[in-house]
């Protein structure tokens, strides 16, 4: 698993790739948080452009980004999931409280 964050007019982006299991799901939100915390973004991105699987642990991750985005007044957004990943994001609801692009 391999991720990357940046900053680009506010929004912190999250390039995620590989596999997203209960092995990575722990490093990556400490990451995320770590980044969200010290540079306050008003939006998190995260890429789903290079991630191959995701279990429910994703759900977990992508769950718990949007509350601490919420909590610091800011928002999050999936960008490019794979067809797969997609339709397990819309059986499981999130596309109902994180935008998904």
């Amino acid at each position: 698993m391999k991720i990357s964050i940046r900053s680009e007019n506010g929004t912190a982006i999250a390039m995620l790739s590989g596999e997203i299991d209960h092995h990575t799901a722990k490093s990556l939100r400490s990451e995320i948080d770590r980044f969200v915390i010290t540079m306050q973004p008003d939006r998190l991105a995260m890429d789903f452009t290079g991630i191959t699987f995701m279990d429910s642990s994703g759900i977990g991750l992508i769950i718990g980004r949007y509350k601490l985005m919420k909590e610091c007044g800011g928002q999050l957004e999936i960008r490019s999931p794979q067809p797969y990943i997609r339709r397990v994001l819309k059986l499981s609801g999130i596309e109902r409280i994180v935008k998904i692009v």
